[in-house]
């Protein structure tokens, strides 16, 4: 049971609490769209690479654990973004989006500060009035509450095949 239980912890299955940081990125108000000249519709919204170059930063910083919204990612993990709206383990979830790391903070704040394609994001944010939030917080984590199977793992054999 004891190595059922390291396992759980390393891959997310656990709940964790400890100090984190908090990115809360958010949609620009449609406003935008008459005031500022040449911009478009798709300049006023998160993007699925946003969210990702969020938690790429995150994870380069040795993140022991992160949820976006409400569900713990792990490394089946897809955030998808379809329109303005983001799919993640089979729910649709609207802005703002809610990214919780827990983690060693001064390392992820420095990630976040140096990750260039956060640094666009956050250029965008001033320029059209997207959302871009870093809170410093003590936080709780989610364990990955779906059960983890593998689709296209396979077992192999005694001699490696």
């Amino acid at each position: 049971e004891h190595r059922t239980q390291l396992v759980a912890d390393a891959v997310g299955l656990s709940s964790v609490v400890g100090p984190g940081v908090r990115v809360t990125l958010s949609d620009a108000p449609t406003s935008a769209l008459g005031s500022i000249p040449g911009v478009t519709p798709d300049d006023l919204v998160v993007h699925q690479q946003d969210i990702t170059a969020v938690l790429n930063a995150l994870w380069s910083a040795g993140a022991e654990g992160i949820q976006v919204q409400d569900q713990r990612i792990i490394g089946t993990s897809a955030p998808r973004c379809v329109g303005n709206t983001l799919l993640l383990g089979g729910r649709t979830y609207s802005p703002p989006y809610v990214i919780t790391a827990i983690g060693d903070v001064p390392a992820m704040k420095s990630a976040l500060a140096a990750a260039p394609l956060v640094t666009l994001y956050k250029r965008y944010a001033v320029r059209f009035g997207l959302g871009y939030t870093e809170e410093v917080r003590d936080v709780d984590l989610a364990g990955h509450g779906e059960a983890v199977r593998m689709k296209f793992a396979q077992p192999i054999g005694p001699l490696g095949y």
